[in-house]
């Protein structure tokens, strides 16, 4: 049986699901047509429910339940995990509320705990993650909120962190961040769904077995990165959580999933 499949080129997706979509573990006759954007795309296609299975933000979780499952393997949770917001050393006194501030995507988990923080914000520019630091540098914007391997190489290039977005869902309610999580559209049987589940748990247990080794896949897709940047990308978003998300992983879902349904109501 052959499933789409979409993630994001980041080391920690590539990492996760390289043994499964290079047969390098048996994937009991699935196939996969694989597919790696960034992640506003990947938001995007779920809400268009394009692709059979899929990584998407839990920001736009509450959005595409009706039509998906989540899945407990493969999913990016964590502490000290959050977005970072910066901006140039000179504007750190800079009032965000006014400011342009570059956001990785509408959908995106950054952007709900963005909003969270900064609920008055009026001038937020939605861009890929990638193009945000050089955004900040080149002053096209203000400030930017920053993800995945920018959080490593923010400081080198003399930007400045004004918060760590994720603090405040830390410190007020004592669970994980929820970041990203896979998805299996409903369309597809319940015990492929479980089936899944597992291959890509042994997907991620394959990977562990060859750790610190990086393979050429995950640096085929991190062609600007060092290993050792991408060993800090790959041992920050995955853990245990990504194994499974366990109950504290399940209850801290539950918790943005609440918040963010309250948020989109409150819009309307």
């Amino acid at each position: 049986m052959e499933l789409s499949l979409a993630f994001s080129p980041c080391p920690n997706d590539t990492f996760i699901f390289d043994a499964l979509v290079n047969s390098k573990i048996d994937t009991e006759g699935l196939s996969f047509t694989v597919y790696l954007e960034d992640v506003q795309t990947l938001n995007e296609w779920a809400l268009a429910g394009k692709i059979d299975i899929s990584k998407i933000s839990y920001g736009v979780w509450p959005s595409v339940m009706d039509h998906y499952d989540l899945l407990r393997s493969g999913g990016a949770l964590g502490m000290g995990v959050g977005p970072l917001l910066i901006t140039q050393k000179e504007k750190k006194d800079i009032d965000i509320n006014n400011a342009t501030v570059a956001i990785p995507g509408e959908h995106t988990t950054a952007h709900f705990l963005f909003s969270m923080a900064y609920p008055n914000a009026k001038q937020k520019i939605f861009k890929v993650f990638h193009e945000i630091e050089d955004a900040v540098i080149q002053g096209k914007v203000d400030a930017g909120v920053i993800i995945h391997e920018n959080r490593f190489t923010y400081a080198q290039k003399g930007l400045y962190k004004l918060v760590d977005l994720g603090a405040f869902w830390e410190e007020t309610l004592h669970i994980p961040i929820p970041l990203g999580g896979i998805v299996a559209h409903k369309r597809i049987d319940k015990a492929i769904v479980q089936k899944l589940d597992q291959l890509i748990k042994k997907s991620i247990e394959y990977a562990y077995l060859h750790y610190p080794h990086i393979s050429e896949y995950v640096k085929m897709h991190s062609q600007e990165m060092s290993e050792s940047v991408m060993r800090q990308h790959i041992d920050l978003y995955v853990n245990k959580y990504s194994l499974d998300l366990g109950e504290d992983g399940l209850i801290a879902v539950r918790k943005l999933e609440e918040l963010r349904v309250k948020t989109i109501d409150h819009r309307r």
